[in-house]
């Protein structure tokens, strides 16, 4: 045997269970990676690929009690945003994935936070449609403090009841 053929085979072999490993990424890698993708993309203004983490029958809800957002809607919203150069940015600071018995679907909390609103949680339900983890729903939640809840739940009455 000559030695650039043990070489090529010494290679293969090392090569290998490398592509293997990488190509059998568990589902909580695959669904971290798109929630981390998710917040990347929408810092980086990337609107395409922002928009193709989620379903085409997807939800999003935004802070706003009127902000249930379809794909669609939420789409030509965000885009125009993003085609400005301008996206929101949140860094994910705790994050939890649970998985149906059969590893279809999947939910998840995670503290994410804005410089200029601080900690928010996000929740969601992704799905495992045609191989890929598509989120289905995404929930922005800005979490308050219960001793703060009275005086801020009286203002935000007040605020819905003068629409």
């Amino acid at each position: 045997m000559n030695k650039g053929s043990k070489m090529q085979r010494t290679l293969f072999s090392l090569v290998l269970p490398l592509i293997i490993c990488c190509q059998n990424t568990s589902p909580d890698q695959a669904v971290t990676g798109v929630l981390n993708n998710l917040h990347l993309y929408a810092a980086e203004a990337r609107g395409p690929e922002y928009f193709d983490l989620f379903a085409d029958d997807a939800i999003f809800f935004g802070t706003d009690i009127g902000e249930r957002w379809e794909k669609n809607a939420f789409q030509e919203y965000g885009l125009a945003r993003f085609e400005t150069g301008q996206g929101w940015t949140y860094h994910m600071t705790e994050r939890n994935i649970y998985f149906s018995d059969d590893d279809q679907t999947c939910w998840f909390d995670e503290l994410i936070r804005n410089d200029k609103y601080g900690q928010l949680r996000g929740t969601g339900v992704l799905k495992l449609v045609d191989q890929e983890w598509k989120i289905m729903q995404y929930n922005l939640v800005l979490p308050m403090p219960n001793d703060l809840l009275p005086k801020y739940a009286q203002e935000i009455k007040e605020f819905y009841k003068e629409e």
